[in-house]
């Protein structure tokens, strides 16, 4: 069974279990996120959210004096926060960095179960043993990966500063092999001109994205312009006013004088997106298909997955903690600050 073939399968899976019940009423949900800062504050906790969940829960971090960011800042602040528990909205992968670069550190999800198929599509030992037949290779992994993947990596970097990160090591003469993110990889490598080897993994909200739909949606908005996340196909990426990470996809909205922006990363930015420049507007790139038929609709399905509730239930009763084996994390710190201490110096 393919990596693509898997993830379409868990995908599908999730998905089920994400049909919950009518919304509460607007005076319960108050009275839940209430508890939740009561709670975040009794067990002095620190609540951590990506960019890419529920609204609810970005605008619950920013008031409660915790973070939503990429994936870069959610590993930089929750190292740097005094907190003695960091609560991470967000996939696994994002618990589990929190966790290797704060192991003394209690860390938490909403849920366990909330994954990436960059992550499930890149095993462990099937990476060590492709990692094994290029030796002459400078291996770079992607944040989206396992504990076990950056362990075995001698840089990992997220989609903020890879190019940066690339183009450092073609400098120095390096050769690269890189994983998971295929659409990503193809970028830095003809971006930067480096010599990259690629594993063949890719996310299943990015790829969705069609050239055609944001050129039939062109048509209608011509002066819009286009923001796309690199892990988005090549023929998405060649359409871009501007492409980066999602904290620089927020920068050009902000800067860009366009007042309508074609977006091609997941629905979730649009929260911050809105609240940094409310004039403008925003408009999601067409995905593969509509309504029922389309496998992402620009959604991450475990994203979606991060809820007040099961956040509630988690700082009332614990559990759904993240766990690094230490010799593991230790040997998987190693990559994570060395992309970190090269940030700090760019």
């Amino acid at each position: 069974m393919t990596e693509q073939v898997i993830a379409q399968e868990l995908v599908r899976e999730h998905l089920a279990k994400l049909h919950s019940p009518t919304q509460r009423p607007a005076e319960e949900r108050e009275a839940l996120r209430e508890r939740i800062k009561a709670l975040l504050k009794a067990k002095n906790a620190v609540l951590v959210a990506h960019y890419y969940t529920d609204p609810e829960l970005q605008a619950l971090a920013e008031e409660t004096g915790g973070c939503v960011s990429d994936s870069l800042e959610m590993a930089r602040f929750g190292r740097d926060h005094p907190a003695s528990t960091l609560v991470v909205a967000g996939v696994k992968f994002m618990g589990e960095t929190a966790k290797i670069l704060s192991p003394e550190k209690t860390v938490h999800m909403p849920t366990l179960e909330a994954t990436c198929s960059l992550d499930i599509g890149c095993p462990a030992d099937e990476f060590a043993a492709f990692c094994d037949q290029h030796p002459d290779r400078t291996v770079v992994v992607y944040a989206n990966t396992s504990a076990a993947v950056k362990a075995r990596a001698d840089w990992v970097v997220t989609s903020s500063i890879a190019l940066d990160v690339v183009d450092y090591l073609d400098s120095e003469g390096q050769k690269i092999l890189w994983a998971p993110d295929k659409h990503l990889g193809d970028y830095v490598r003809r971006e930067t001109g480096a010599d990259v080897l690629l594993w063949d993994g890719a996310c299943i909200v990015h790829e969705e994205f069609k050239a055609q739909g944001i050129l039939d949606l062109k048509k209608v908005y011509p002066d819009a312009a286009v923001l796309v996340h690199p892990e988005s196909p090549e023929s998405v990426v060649a359409l871009a006013d501007v492409v980066g990470s999602t904290t620089q996809i927020i920068n050009a909205a902000r800067d860009l004088p366009n007042k309508q922006m074609i977006v091609a990363t997941d629905q979730g930015i649009f929260y911050k997106l809105q609240q940094t420049v409310p004039d403008k507007e925003f408009l999601i790139a067409p995905t593969a298909g509509s309504g029922a038929t389309c496998r992402s609709c620009a959604n991450c399905p475990w994203m979606a997955m991060n809820a007040l509730e099961n956040l509630a239930e988690v700082l009332e009763h614990g559990g759904n903690e993240i766990v690094v084996d230490p010799d593991l994390g230790e040997k998987a710190m190693k990559p994570l600050v060395r992309m970190l201490d090269f940030a700090a110096r760019r």
